[in-house]
């Protein structure tokens, strides 16, 4: 089984393609520097701290460390494209309500997903 099996990470990634292109034709050219470019690294951080943990798996405790710095890049990301909205620079609302909705979607599946690697890792024997 490889990281590429996990729906988390198949989600990630088309969360992160998603927001890569919006950032590059959506934002006016100053925002593309600024916070496009800090969006681009926190929405790829979500996708590379769910392979970093899953190469961790063994140490459950840092295959969960791993997928919460991943939740926490996650919300980090969503906050970057809501202010890009609320100032205007991400015009396009059906896009940015489509892009929180995925990162909502992908937060609750993180969750979910840490909780199920918690009780693994509590209660070994099953």
């Amino acid at each position: 089984m490889s990281y590429k099996n996990l729906k988390i990470w198949e989600e990630a990634r088309e969360l992160h393609i998603a927001v890569h292109k919006m950032t590059l034709k959506e934002l006016p050219s100053f925002e593309k520097f600024e916070t496009g470019s800090q969006l681009r690294r926190s929405i790829k951080s979500v996708r590379s701290n769910i392979v970093e943990g899953y190469g961790r798996r063994r140490y459950k405790a840092e295959f969960i460390r791993f997928l919460i710095f991943s939740e926490a890049s996650l919300d980090e990301s969503k906050d970057h494209i809501e202010g890009l909205f609320e100032t205007n620079s991400l015009k396009d609302e059906q896009l940015f309500k489509t892009l929180v909705e995925k990162a909502e979607q992908l937060g609750k599946q993180l969750r979910r997903f840490i909780e199920a690697v918690e009780r693994q890792h509590n209660n070994p024997k099953s």
